[in-house]
């Protein structure tokens, strides 16, 4: 069997197999660490966290919180035959239809566990998500683990190998705002390991991925603005990252407002700020100063919590919206209890976005790899309180 066709996460499973029965590791001798595997191989820190997972579960080593990785203490038992069947599982890896996360999965013990990564739970939109994906996994012998990232990079790569180690079959994964692509997602395509984008896709890259049309959500927003006279309309991120979905959602408007004849304003593109309730409530923000001179008649934002400031801050102002001022959202910041917004927005659909997610996942777990799978949901229009003609100046 040739080992440039055996995944490479399978490559470190066997390498430790065949130490382990020459007799040249012993019970209880303890492996290299994760970074020194790393380095061994050049593989990145999920090929390996999948690697020892899999040992793990197989009984080959265990694991010790805060120490490391050693060989187990019953492997005698195991013999060649777990390898020998391994390495059948390396020869069907080319088969069409195979997936090694099914052989993950048929090696768990504890339960079938599905990760979900996500930036944080600070809106409704994170929280609708995940109604959506544990409406499709109830009733099913899944369960959810949810991890948050707190909008870090180095967190997002922890999470995945994490939850890898701890046996996760599949992941749903909301990438942080970044630069650059995260370089353990990127393994994860290469190792085959189920998972599904949500709310943003890696261009270039071909994967799994359901989000919402961003273009088409910022031309509804300007349209709806533009039906009511407003003709100054700011669009406004507090991602200071110009992620795929910042920059679908700021081509949009630009696209709407040429369709209508007007000019670009680049003084009405507020983007490459930060701002929290701290900033709202002690004042001095620059919105606090953009806001004041009425410069814009109209806002949209690109998330839901930046309208709420928005809207606080206008308040502090004196101004009255959407009498002296018009806000527009991407998404609803209320809860949406009693079926009546408040803010106008753009709705995405984030259930339907969580439930289209999680099978897409199923279907890759119960029947292996096939066709990248691309959703992409029609946005609209949810007309609320905060929007309304111009006032007269």
């Amino acid at each position: 069997m040739n080992n440039e066709r055996q995944p490479l996460y399978m490559q470190i499973q066997n390498y430790f197999k065949r130490r382990i029965n020459s007799g040249q590791l012993q019970a209880g001798d303890q492996i290299p660490t994760e970074r020194e595997l790393m380095a061994a191989f050049s593989v990145s820190r999920i090929t390996v966290a999948n690697a020892l997972a899999q040992l793990a579960k197989e009984g080959w080593i265990y694991r010790v919180p805060g120490k490391g990785s050693f060989v187990g203490k019953d492997v005698s038992s195991l013999g060649i035959t777990q390898e020998t069947d391994r390495g059948k599982e390396a020869d069907n890896a080319e088969k069409p239809g195979y997936s090694p996360a099914r052989g993950a999965e048929a090696a768990a013990s504890s339960g079938k566990t599905i990760g979900f990564i996500v930036p944080s739970v600070n809106d409704f939109f994170a929280l609708r998500l995940i109604r959506g994906i544990n409406d499709v996994l109830r009733g099913t012998p899944y369960f959810l683990n949810i991890v948050l990232t707190n909008e870090s990079k180095e967190r997002e790569r922890e999470a995945i190998a994490e939850l890898i180690r701890m046996g996760a079959v599949g992941l749903i994964i909301f990438p942080v705002d970044a630069e650059a692509y995260n370089e353990e997602i990127l393994a994860l395509k290469v190792n085959r390991f189920p998972f599904v984008l949500i709310d943003r896709y890696l261009p270039g890259v071909e994967t799994h991925f359901v989000c919402s049309d961003s273009r088409k959500g910022a031309e509804l927003a300007v349209s709806r603005l533009w039906e009511l006279g407003h003709r100054d309309i700011a669009v406004c991120s507090d991602s200071p990252l110009q992620t795929i979905t910042v920059q679908d959602r700021i081509a949009g408007y630009m696209d709407a407002l040429k369709q209508k004849g007007a000019l670009i304003n680049p003084a009405l593109m507020l983007t490459e700020f930060s701002i929290g309730a701290h900033d709202v409530e002690q004042g001095g923000h620059m919105l606090h100063r953009y806001i004041g001179s009425r410069l814009a008649t109209a806002y949209i934002t690109l998330n839901s919590t930046l309208g709420s400031h928005i809207a606080a801050i206008a308040a502090k102002l004196n101004m009255s919206v959407p009498g002296d001022l018009s806000i527009v959202t991407f998404d609803d910041p209320s809860p949406g209890l009693d079926n009546r917004a408040r803010f106008t927005h753009v709705a995405q659909s984030e259930e339907e976005i969580g439930k289209q997610a999680t099978r897409i996942l199923l279907d890759a777990l119960n029947e292996g790899p096939g066709e990248y799978r691309q959703v992409v949901l029609e946005p609209f229009l949810v007309e609320g309180t905060t929007t309304g003609p111009p006032s007269a100046r």
